[in-house]
């Protein structure tokens, strides 16, 4: 009773908070630990353990996978020497800055040791940062940059990770036993990703029941990553894989109304994980500030000596690259602007991954009696990166990209380009439609109504090129269409009420009306 309580709580703290932070303005995930904390904190609240398997196995891989199947694989092309160089080189540079600079200052913590928490602090979860980048608008290319960052530098930190905790319990670790850990890591989740989309698509593509199609994809994310792990792939791979592969043929392999469906069920299940996340997050500071041994100096020097490599090292690795082609490619550089790469070094808050990672460091060495070295301190050193970087950087970015007046992307050429492609459709469709009714013959005013909607369609793709404040036709169409359907709606509801219709007649009704409405608020926006 008191886990189903514990879980109905943090239900309830996630919804509350998103909802009075959109009241306020403010990103989610920030308030969310800082009520995470506080309840943490709270004596007569029971903090829920917070297995790292938990995490990696049941909240990562349908995160990631979601993420996957939005993010466009042309994009990825187009980008992705950006995107590798931050989601592989700057968690490599990351965690070596961080290792050594720790190691260094407090020898007492094994070069193996310290390099383990700079793999878990190297890759930053950009949930907040991408959650900033679209409500203000940043440019398309710096949004894709982030996004691509965040599918994959996940995978680079296990393996790193990986290697690290290996060479700090005693097991024997070589440059020839990285590099095939790494392939293997990689190649064999790159495989598993394949397989399993593969197999997905091909069932999909057979399934025509909604529900079928929805269990299937709540399915998919759990089994690419639990079989990239039986093979020791990365399961991070094989689900960005898989993800990507799926939600690139995502328009042609399902019905319309399985699409439809998959999406609000994933965004709800999106909204609460990582709501979720950030809360146990934050309730858990009280656990590890409770076990820790270390005088307080120390624990406040290497917290801010962390903290602060992990900030700077991202603005060292970022801004020389940009400036020397390494990272953007000529013609995608401003030379006389900083404001980009500020904007992308900025961005590099880390979230509940890295506490995930932090807490599989094993509690022995590989004697089985051997405490590992400063356990502890070495999670707390990476929930204050956490807590740090979200409070400090997840504040400061919006206010930062206003200051910086960034550009945003033309959204008139976006327009421009919509309305040529709706026009070219237009008129394959209209083709396609006379090629039909020679075969089949259809009724006069069928064909008619056709036609019509689809000039209609054509038309306004490019009435979105006109002035912003002036109502367009499709406007005052959607305008008196919805207040058409309020009133169609009453009528339904007052005659089920009155008991002329039953309830199920109501309810196809319904679904009609409300698939119609939702088209044209999506047109609206």
């Amino acid at each position: 009773m008191s886990q189903y309580l514990t879980v109905l709580g943090i239900v309830i703290v996630v919804i509350a908070v998103y909802a009075a932070s959109r009241r306020l303005g403010i990103l989610a995930p920030i308030p969310l630990m800082i009520v995470g904390v506080i309840l943490g904190l709270t004596p007569w609240i029971a903090t829920p353990a917070l297995d790292p398997d938990l995490i990696l196995f049941g909240i990562l891989p349908p995160l990631l996978f979601v993420a996957a199947q939005e993010f466009s694989v042309p994009a990825f092309r187009l980008h992705m020497r950006p995107i590798l160089l931050l989601a592989v080189g700057l968690v490599i540079f990351t965690s070596l800055a961080v290792g050594f600079a720790l190691h260094a200052v407090m020898p007492s913590i094994p070069l193996s040791a310290a390099l383990a928490l700079g793999a878990v602090v190297g890759p930053p979860d950009a949930v907040s940062a991408i959650a900033v980048a679209r409500r203000l608008g940043l440019p398309r290319k710096l949004v894709t940059i982030l996004e691509g960052e965040s599918l994959l530098n996940d995978a680079t930190a296990l393996v790193l990770l990986r290697v690290a905790v290996a060479a700090a319990v005693g097991e024997a670790v070589g440059i020839g036993g990285i590099a095939l850990t790494a392939v293997q890591s990689a190649g064999g989740g790159l495989l598993v990703g394949l397989v399993a989309a593969v197999v997905m698509t091909f069932l999909h593509r057979r399934t025509l029941y909604p529900l079928l199609d929805n269990a299937l994809s709540l399915i998919t994310p759990f089994v690419a990553y639990y079989a990239a792990e039986l093979i020791h792939g990365s399961g991070v791979v094989a689900v960005v894989v898989t993800g990507l592969y799926v939600g690139h043929r995502l328009p042609t392999m399902m019905s319309a109304a399985s699409r439809l469906q998959m999406a609000a069920f994933w965004k709800m299940v999106v909204f609460m994980l990582e709501g979720a996340v950030f809360v146990l997050v934050g309730m858990h500071v009280n656990f590890i500030v409770h076990d820790l041994t270390e005088p307080i100096e120390v624990i406040v020097g290497l917290s801010a000596l962390v903290v602060g490599i992990v900030i700077a090292a991202r603005f060292v690795w970022i801004i020389p690259a940009f400036y020397t082609t390494r990272l953007f490619p000529s013609r995608e550089r401003d030379r006389d602007s900083l404001v980009q790469p500020i904007v992308l070094s900025w961005a590099g808050m880390r979230g509940a991954i890295t506490l995930a990672a932090a807490l599989t460091l094993p509690l022995y060495l590989s004697d089985g009696s051997t405490p590992f070295p400063h356990r502890t301190l070495l999670i707390w050193l990476a929930f204050v990166t956490i807590v740090v970087t979200l409070l400090l950087q997840g504040t400061t970015l919006p206010v930062l990209v206003r200051k910086l007046k960034i550009k945003r992307d033309d959204s008139k050429a976006d327009a421009l380009a919509e309305a040529s492609v709706q026009h070219e459709a237009t008129r394959a469709a209209l083709v396609r439609l006379e090629q039909e009714i020679t075969e089949h013959p259809a009724p006069t005013e069928v064909v008619q109504r056709l036609r019509q909607g689809a000039q209609i369609r054509a038309n306004h793709a490019w009435e979105r090129l006109g002035p912003a404040d002036v109502e367009t036709p499709s406007d005052a169409f959607r305008r008196l269409r919805h207040a058409m359907l309020d009133t169609e709606r009453g009528v339904f509801v007052s005659a089920r009420d009155e008991g002329r219709i039953p309830d199920e007649v109501l309810t196809r009704v319904q679904r009609d009306m409300d698939l119609e409405e939702s088209l044209l608020g999506r047109e609206h926006g």
